[in-house]
């Protein structure tokens, strides 16, 4: 990391996190561009991002990509120096309208460039007009590409959600809001640049929205006014390109950057011959080449709806229900639980998840501290005029009580400050009273105006104390508008087990309690997974259904585990030639899958904390084992 000579800074744009500026330096050398730290002591995460950048300047080409040159010092901060490409920001080029045929052109070089992106593995995440370079006269475009993916393995989408910052909130994909169980994937990428696109050729973005809760509703349930409808010069076949990109759901937009730009394409060449743009059919040569799994729900729109209508019961009427979530580890149960988040934004309501630690069980109310940890942080993220909103609500609610809560959850002195002691009470009328300040605490954020949904999952692992505390706040009238679900594995709770008998003493003293039992996939559902996956006709799809289906006895986990192995083991291949998926029965081993389970770790996330051979791993499909194995739980059929 280099010191700067004498240099003058021209300011280009900021946001919450950068500030890219132009430098000019004194001694008559070339400009470049600077990116720095918007604050003067930037978190490292801030640090390993410009660090990250920089290492991958060797993927990147100038020909479509303004590529990082040094990590500098700027005012004793790290700072990314960067190429100047001589041109403007598009964000620029939008504050007046383009003229049609100049407008697609750029958009022709853009998603060029994104899909030369993809191509390197890579996924850009923040595309708006403020991370594009265009050269009008030369109709050429380049990305700025600071919020880069970490290369994964291919076919393997991205775990994590970006932050919700700055302008990234008009141009994020649904997936990216965190309200829904999909993955980030390239696909995301092709959203923002249908957001891009819309702007672009109609001067004005899709939505509008005041806050970041009315931005997430709008990417996840407000459609579009198609561009031609808004700007009846547009012509259709556009419209509906930038419509196909604005897709919802990842599967029914285009899948490759490359699709995106043939259609593009062609609707450019009938503008530059003079003539008008004929309607064709879109996304012909839109294949990827990539394994992108299908992230859709499959068969299970009864049990959403089973959990959407309890919540919106208790929203309406204020008596709290327990919903319960049952099967097998892989089936899916907390996928169908996340699916709710998506639907509470209209509502104004609060979610908030916690998981139990099968090896945590001797330690009361830890997952509980989980789940209010996620609401005190949701609090903290606001303004500080709603963070002195809340703090009223909750000093109001707890009183003299505020240390008894502050203790089981520090974070809360963030908020509330430091609280005086509370003194000492015998052990049994000290638990009444944290009970009792607790479901106050609770009832902060269950509120007619905001209920709250709570997620507790692998319910089967909870400690007594956490199951204590449930039955009380379940069961007394002060606490309203609350729903809890819990997710567990039936076949682990015995008829004596904590869990069973709590849930018993609920029945018999009236809490509604409903039970959801997940079942298997059907052959049907799995049969629409490979054709959506692979872009394959049903009657092609269906025999590698069936295969997959009997080999995972249509368990969700397992036949996402099973596809990828086809993939790995080279069984699965695309074909560039056909610009399709190719399979060969006859090739795929019919032994029945194994896998090497260790009973310590979580098969639905493969997390351990006790062995290497964590969770649930993928074996070659003739049966042998991928890898060194050191467990002494053994194989176990699916």
């Amino acid at each position: 990391m280099s010191k700067r000579a004498e240099y003058a800074l021209e300011r280009l744009w900021e946001n919450s996190e950068f500030v890219l500026s132009r430098e000019v330096r004194q001694d008559g050398s070339a400009p470049v561009l600077m990116l720095a730290p918007a604050s003067e002591q930037p978190a490292p995460e801030i640090v390993r991002r410009l660090e990250y950048a920089y290492s991958l300047r060797h993927e990147l080409d100038s020909a479509w990509a303004v590529r990082p040159l040094e990590l500098v010092h700027h005012d004793g901060r790290p700072a990314l120096e960067l190429e100047d490409p001589g041109s403007n920001l598009l964000e620029v080029q939008l504050r007046q309208p383009m003229e049609l045929l100049q407008c697609l052109r750029v958009a022709v070089s853009v998603v060029a460039a994104l899909g030369r992106l993809h191509a390197q593995g890579l996924i850009h995440r923040r595309l708006e007009p403020s991370s594009v370079y265009v050269d009008l006269a030369a109709g050429k475009a380049r990305l700025i590409c600071i919020y880069l993916t970490p290369r994964l393995p291919r076919g393997l989408p991205i775990p994590a959600p970006p932050e919700l910052t700055g302008a990234t909130l008009a141009y994020m994909a649904p997936e990216q809001t965190g309200r829904i169980n999909r993955s980030t994937d390239s696909r995301s990428d092709l959203y923002a640049y249908g957001i891009l696109l819309y702007k672009m050729v109609t001067g004005v973005l899709p939505f509008t929205a005041k806050d970041p809760m009315e931005w997430i509703h709008c990417h996840l349930a407000i459609q579009p006014m198609p561009p031609n409808e808004r700007v009846h010069e547009i012509p259709k076949p556009i419209s509906a390109i930038v419509m196909k990109l604005l897709a919802k759901i990842p599967e029914e937009r285009y899948q490759t950057a490359a699709g995106v730009e043939r259609d593009l394409r062609q609707c450019l060449e009938a503008l530059e011959s003079g003539g008008q743009i004929a309607p064709f059919t879109l996304g012909v040569h839109d294949v990827p080449d990539q394994l992108l799994i299908s992230d859709k729900l499959y068969g299970r729109d009864s049990e959403i709806d089973t959990l959407l209508t309890a919540f919106k019961r208790v929203a309406s009427d204020g008596t709290p229900e327990l919903v319960l979530v049952s099967g097998y580890s892989g089936i899916g149960k907390s996928t169908v639980v996340n699916q709710l988040h998506k639907h509470l934004g209209p509502l104004r309501s609060l979610f908030a998840s916690g998981k139990f630690d099968q090896h945590k069980g001797d330690i009361p109310y830890t997952t509980v501290t989980q789940v209010f940890q996620t609401l005190v942080r949701q609090i903290l993220s606001k303004s500080d005029g709603e963070v002195s909103q809340w703090r009223d609500k909750i000093v109001e609610a707890l009183g003299a009580n505020g240390q008894l809560i502050s203790n089981f959850l520090p974070e809360l002195e963030l908020i509330m400050g430091k609280q005086p002691p509370v003194p000492d009470l015998p052990p049994q009328d000290a638990q009444n009273r944290f009970k009792v300040a607790f479901r106050r605490f609770l009832g902060v954020f269950a509120r007619p105006e905001h209920p709250l949904a709570l997620f507790l999952d692998d319910l089967q692992w909870a400690d007594s104390g956490t199951l204590q505390l449930l039955e009380h706040l379940l069961t007394e009238p002060e606490v309203r508008h609350v729903l809890l679900i819990g997710a567990y594995r039936d076949h682990e709770v015995g008829a004596l087990d904590p869990l069973r008998r709590t849930l018993e003493k609920l029945r018999d003293t009236g809490v509604a309690v409903r039970e959801i039992a997940l079942a298997p996939l059907s052959l049907r559902d799995v049969t629409q997974l490979v054709m959506d996956s692979l872009h394959a006709e049903s009657d092609r799809a269906k025999p590698l259904a069936q295969l997959m289906h009997e080999k995972t006895g249509g368990n969700p986990f397992f036949t996402i585990q099973f596809f990828k192995a086809l993939a790995e083991e080279k069984l699965l291949v695309f074909d560039p030639a056909t610009a399709g998926w190719n399979w060969n029965l006859e090739h795929i081993p019919y032994q029945r899958l194994y896998r090497q389970y260790c009973g310590s770790g979580d098969q639905e996330t493969g997390q351990s904390s006790r062995c290497d051979a964590a969770g649930l791993e993928t074996t070659r499909l003739s049966g042998e084992q991928r890898g060194p194995v050191h467990c002494e739980h053994g194989k176990r059929q699916i």
